[in-house]
């Protein structure tokens, strides 16, 4: 009996039949309640939200109700488990369906057993189809292990690219932090920070569960797989170091774009400090003289204007001096009562000879 309404959408995304040579029959849900294990290998990709797949999972799928609660978690974490001869598998994978952050990564569940693979997700996954593809070309996995180990592998191609396309994107604000700082930038480097911990949520504990099925002991996973998904653990491993370098070249590129900031607006300010130290006793004398009082000296004297002007210039001269003297002007004065580094050398070699 088919578990479709004939007005119900199916959940069924598709159910191949593999012959063992690469290539794969199609079936529906008929074809499932008729396949039996020495029929072949059977892999089944489903819409777990569809509710015809709901009913196969609770009456048809003679998978144990504690599994298939795992399985429908709203928001599982990655995971690898072995029960027996069969494996739980939880990976999280790259969102490039329209319209969705790359960062908002979709989950597939996967039941395997010796001779059939029950793969559950809500979104469209690239890395699933992308082995449908290679099933129907005939170039596609020939039993359960290889099945296991080329998702894996799917999965892991999406999350490098990624990871490296991050990676890209930091090392391009890294070189424009010479050029330019501005609000831009800053906002391009946090947007990235926020990509990089958004990625590491799923790919820490991912980094984990392929380290941990590369370790499980089944009997369906032969040595090929086996190396393959040992190899797919080892390159997660480097993926999640990479990223995390991201992340702290952001951190740091954000730091120096932040200190680059304060350091222009600090010169900023210092030479609107300097301008005022040096108009400032010239405003005060000239507001002094300016005042609508008697007994101002000079008011009738026509030399007086070009003697103040020159009395001005000689202030501003001393306070330049001053300043330079000082090294306010970017100048170097070195304290007294340290020792320069000929004089250090000088002790140094005295201390030797002793």
């Amino acid at each position: 009996m088919s578990t479709v309404a004939a007005s119900e959408p199916t959940g069924l995304a598709h159910a191949y039949l593999l012959d063992g040579r690469g290539g794969a029959e199609r079936l529906d849900w008929n074809g499932i309640e008729r396949w039996t294990p020495s029929d072949g290998a059977l892999w089944l990709n489903l819409d777990y939200t569809a509710p015809d797949v709901e009913r196969w999972l609770g009456l048809h799928s003679k998978i144990e109700p504690l599994i298939r609660d795992a399985l429908l978690d709203s928001d599982p974490r990655p995971r690898a488990a072995a029960h027996g001869d069969a494996l739980l598998l939880i990976v999280r994978g790259i969102n490039l369906n329209e319209g969705a952050a790359a960062e908002d990564m979709l989950s597939i569940r996967a039941w395997i057993e010796p001779h059939r693979v029950v793969t559950l997700r809500h979104r469209m996954s690239r890395s699933l189809k992308a082995i449908a593809a290679e099933l129907d070309r005939g170039t596609g996995p020939t039993a359960v292990g290889d099945l296991t180990a080329l998702l894996v592998e799917r999965v892991l191609e999406l999350v490098v690219t990624r990871v490296d396309i991050l990676g890209d994107a930091i090392a391009a604000c890294e070189d424009q932090v010479l050029l330019e700082s501005g609000g831009e930038l800053r906002a391009q480097l946090a947007d990235q920070r926020r990509r990089a911990i958004a990625l590491r949520r799923f790919l820490a504990p991912q980094r984990e569960a392929f380290g941990k099925l590369a370790q499980i002991q089944v009997p369906w996973l032969d040595p090929n797989a086996r190396s393959r998904i040992v190899e797919s653990a080892h390159r997660m491993t480097r993926t999640v170091e990479e990223l995390d370098a991201a992340r702290d070249r952001a951190a740091v590129t954000q730091e120096e774009l932040q200190s680059k900031i304060g350091e222009a607006t600090n010169r900023r300010l210092y030479v609107l400090s300097i301008i005022t130290t040096v108009f400032l006793p010239l405003g005060f004398v000239c507001s002094l003289l300016g005042v609508n009082v008697g007994g101002v000296p000079l008011q009738h004297a026509d030399w007086a204007f070009w003697a103040l002007c020159g009395a001005f210039a000689i202030v501003v001269g001393v306070q330049i001096w001053l300043f330079r003297r000082r090294g306010w002007f970017g100048g170097t004065r070195r304290s007294a009562s340290l020792p320069g580094l000929p004089e250090l050398e000088e002790r140094a070699s005295e201390r030797t000879r002793r």
